[in-house]
């Protein structure tokens, strides 16, 4: 039985293109099939779940009635009241599944039976609808609208973080053909580069040099008194930087470009990260949607809520607080091991000292110089600050300092 993941493979395209024309056709003469778009996102859904993965599919189906329930009844709910107890418990009820899914591996060697690709990214949707509801921005609601933006295929799996309202919107409002043939344009543009980063860069940097310099470092694991410390792991810190950021960004763009091809403009996840001055425009840069997620769900929340009860009441502590939680909960949300809770605390760190840099610059700017020079330096120091915190994300350093070394037998 055909398997295909999301962009994994040649033929996930052939497929993907061959569904895609008759709806490509329908947009450039001012019609989206809905019942035809559907279907073919059904199927592309079967076809990434069936096989071997059935039980994830199960489980997503499972996951999508529940979740489609608790946001249905929320909405209900709010429409009448609006009690602080009732949507803290929706959101905590909400985020229980991937709790579960993410705390899975430290009780049991076996994954999460309701554990399925793409579920976080499906609870950001979901919290955020259950938030804005809170809020009162998003006021009508549609079942069947929110489960076609829970499942929209070509970001199921990893993003990029869509918006309901944006992406509403898109959907409903149908670009005339000028503005759709410009779409389709930059679709397929994106689609090329995404090529080039995931299956030429991403494959040279995480398929070809990454284990080289993996041997290397860990042949050196006894070197500067048995840390590992040496010129093969500063390879490959920045091999693996290189990776990272060619294989999630060519991800990206195939999904970014794929749903221009569908009419919706996917907002984009990467904006040339790397050379970025600092480490706050670093954030602005890298992974913009999760980014941008957290800070409106997670770190402007808590600072209101430290301000609304006074816990802190200085501004800077409390912006420095709101900071910790929210790159902590950032790093658990990744797993929850250790490499990946320092990576949280460490850009939490790195951005409180940023702030604390940035204010000294402010109240010296006439005896600190600014210009090419220094900004050229501030990139090169935040490349490597970045280059650094994914060594620590890679887990690499588990593996050098903390698994056994092979015995070799005589």
């Amino acid at each position: 039985m055909i398997n295909l993941q999301p962009y994994a493979n040649p033929m996930y395209f052939v497929y993907l293109l061959i569904a895609l024309v008759p709806l490509m056709i329908g947009l450039a003469f001012g019609r989206r099939f809905k019942i035809y778009e559907t279907i073919v996102s059904f199927l592309l859904l079967f076809l990434i779940f069936d096989a071997d993965k059935w039980q994830q599919g199960v489980a997503l189906i499972g996951y999508v009635v529940f979740e489609a329930a608790l946001v249905w009844g929320y909405h209900r709910y709010r429409s009448r009241q609006n009690q602080t107890w009732v949507f803290v418990l929706a959101v905590i009820a909400s985020i229980m599944p991937l709790v579960v899914v993410k705390m899975t591996p430290v009780f049991s060697p076996h994954p999460s039976l309701i554990g399925f690709l793409g579920i976080s990214y499906l609870t950001f949707k979901s919290v955020q609808m259950i938030m804005e509801m809170r809020d009162g921005t998003i006021k009508s609601f549609s079942l069947w609208a929110f489960i076609r933006f829970l499942l929209f295929f070509p970001t199921i799996s990893s993003g990029p973080i869509d918006r309901f309202r944006r992406f509403e919107q898109d959907y409903e409002k149908i670009p005339d053909r000028d503005a759709y043939i410009d779409m389709v344009g930059k679709g397929v543009h994106y689609i090329f580069i995404g090529f080039l980063y995931k299956y030429i860069l991403g494959y040279l940097f995480g398929t070809v040099a990454l284990p080289q310099v993996a041997r290397g470092a860990m042949g050196m694991r006894d070197a500067f008194f048995g840390t590992g410390l040496s010129l093969e792991l500063v390879k490959y810190m920045y091999t693996y930087s290189m990776y990272l950021f060619f294989d999630f960004a060519g991800y990206s763009l195939f999904a970014v470009g794929v749903s221009y091809l569908m009419g919706i403009a996917t907002p984009m996840n990467f904006n040339k990260p790397f050379i970025a001055g600092n480490i706050k425009d670093f954030w602005q840069r890298w992974h913009m949607t999760l980014s941008f997620w957290f800070r409106d769900f997670i770190f402007m929340r808590v600072t209101f809520f430290i301000m609304k009860h006074k816990l802190v009441k200085n501004r800077i502590r409390v912006s420095q607080v709101a900071y910790l939680i929210n790159f902590l909960v950032m790093g658990f949300w990744h797993g929850v091991t250790w490499y990946y809770i320092i990576y949280g605390l460490f850009h939490a760190a790195a951005i409180i000292i940023n702030d604390i840099w940035l204010r000294f610059k402010k109240k010296h700017r006439k005896s600190l110089p600014h210009n090419k020079w220094t900004q050229a330096l501030a990139i090169f120091i935040t490349f490597n600050v970045v280059c650094f915190s994914f060594l620590i994300f890679s887990g690499f350093l588990n593996q050098l300092w903390f698994a056994p070394i092979p015995h070799v037998s005589r």
